[in-house]
């Protein structure tokens, strides 16, 4: 990879500290600004009604960029795992098709989301949901435990990803499968956005190539990667989502440059097995 080595550490506390700012005052977290709400942008995201109305109120933050439940074919009596469960809005609806005998571990670094998360289970009366703190790179979870992973536009987040999609295959049961909703790119980022930390925190910097995102899935042992689904990341949202002003301030983009950068961006949701 090209271009200015981002500092890991600072990356993590940077995530930390954004979420940790969105699990306490509870808003929206594109930072798309007032006019967005939660409900709005899962949505958009491929959420129902059904769905938004279905979790505690305070579950939502408008976080992610695709919906890995509605793909996961969860069956009752399951274990399931989110790898940065934030509020626990997929939790809750997982918790719901994996029945009273089935359970849902919730993943997050961020003790404040964590707090949220367990409010939210209490508030909602949730006995096979629980979260645990932990790093994606370092799943807080036995070996062979797992019959499903999930997780919504995180793992771009992490700057060792073969680690996490590693760990990921670790705690599958053999057969368990990954269902993931995650930001990838179509062409290689600008140096200059390479560089930037804030892009890194923004899902921008840290996303890689569609191709590169799924060899490290098959490195990381699992068969059969296949992307099930994927939309252009809206242009519109580069031009008024203000953590995209300020990555293209940053970094020294023109608006033009910043819409050629929000037209190589894509969501994609993506399916693979433990073998």
């Amino acid at each position: 990879m090209k271009g200015k080595k981002i500092d890991e550490a600072k990356v993590k506390k940077m995530v930390r500290d954004g979420y940790a700012k969105v699990a306490v005052s509870g808003g929206c977290g594109c930072g798309c600004g007032p006019q967005c709400t939660s409900s709005a942008i899962s949505k958009e995201l491929g959420y129902s009604e059904k769905d938004i109305g279905e979790v505690p109120e305070g579950a939502n933050l408008g976080l992610g960029c695709g919906n890995p439940i509605a793909l996961a074919s969860l069956k009752k009596g399951e274990v399931v795992m989110d790898l940065g469960s934030g509020g626990g809005f997929d939790c809750f609806l997982a918790a719901s098709r994996v029945g009273k005998n089935g359970k849902v571990i919730g993943v997050d670094m961020t003790p404040e989301m964590l707090d949220r998360s367990r409010m939210n289970a209490k508030k909602g009366g949730y006995r096979n949901v629980e979260f645990r703190l932990g790093e994606i790179e370092n799943l807080p979870a036995a070996d062979n435990s797992v019959d499903v992973i999930i997780s919504n536009c995180v793992i771009n987040l992490a700057p060792d990803k073969l680690r996490v999609f590693s760990e990921a295959f670790r705690v599958l049961k053999p057969g368990g499968r990954l269902m993931v909703s995650d930001i990838v790119i179509t062409r290689p980022l600008p140096e200059k956005v390479m560089g930037s930390v804030r892009a890194y925190v923004g899902c921008l910097s840290g996303a890689i190539m569609k191709d590169d995102y799924l060899k490290m899935i098959r490195s990381a042992g699992f068969r059969s990667p296949r992307v099930v689904g994927e939309t252009q990341y809206p242009v519109s949202y580069m031009k008024n989502d203000e953590s995209a002003k300020a990555i293209g301030k940053e970094a020294g983009l023109t608006e033009k440059e910043l819409e050629r950068l929000g037209a190589s961006i894509l969501s994609i949701r993506v399916s693979a097995v433990k073998g």
